[in-house]
């Protein structure tokens, strides 16, 4: 076995121990399919801070170094290279809407740490968008096992509006935590608030438990 495997199996056993990977999917009957206080729709609407920067292919960046063992700083071909995932999730925004069956492609946010290997002590990760958006979370959720670095929906490219050409989807948070136009992730032994948190949004955001604001 080559040191690196061996090293990322210790790493693997030691978040497991820890448990800093959610595992598996969280079982829900159907009749809890629909968090509280949500409806459903057909269509994905649209909400960002008012401007949606476009990003040609050849300019996109993603850099994973604050908290990384192996500080990368991924181009558009080199993130395309990475093992290519399919998810199918339900989506539930803070504005009270949820769409079901969700087809995604991309790169799963476990094969990126198994990559990039956070340092023992980060705890959080902090994301920040190219139109300036930040939000936070905690590892183990987005260590969670549907949770993705999209490039495709049902089928296609996702489009600008909707965070392409690549996004994060965690399905189990409220969407706002899906930060749009991913180009930044930090990994951080301490919870720091971002964007909407710092406006009065839940430091979580567990649509189940209808962590919406600060004060839920």
């Amino acid at each position: 076995m080559r040191d690196d495997d061996s090293k990322l199996t210790r790493t693997k056993r030691k978040w497991a121990d820890e448990g800093k990977f959610l595992t598996g999917r969280i079982a829900r009957p159907e009749t809890d399919r629909l968090p509280p206080g949500q409806h459903l729709v057909k269509n994905w609407p649209v909400l960002d801070l008012g401007q949606q920067p476009v990003i040609r292919p050849e300019n996109w960046r993603l850099d994973v170094k604050a908290g990384a063992e192996n500080p990368t700083s991924f181009g558009w071909t080199d993130f395309l290279a990475l093992p290519q995932s399919q998810k199918r999730s339900d989506i539930h925004c803070v504005t009270t809407w949820s769409r079901y069956d969700n087809r995604w492609e991309g790169v799963s946010t476990r094969d990126l740490l198994d990559l990039v290997m956070p340092r023992p002590e980060a705890d959080f990760v902090l994301l920040t968008s190219y139109d300036g958006y930040t939000t936070n979370l905690p590892l183990a959720d987005f260590a969670a096992e549907d949770a993705i670095l999209a490039t495709h929906w049902e089928g296609k490219p996702i489009s600008t509006e909707h965070g392409g050409p690549m996004r994060l989807v965690v399905p189990h948070l409220y969407f706002w935590k899906s930060a749009k136009w991913l180009t930044r992730i930090d990994f951080l032994p301490g919870d720091q608030a971002g964007f909407w948190e710092r406006n009065g949004y839940h430091m979580r955001g567990d649509p189940w438990r209808e962590e919406r604001y600060s004060d839920d």
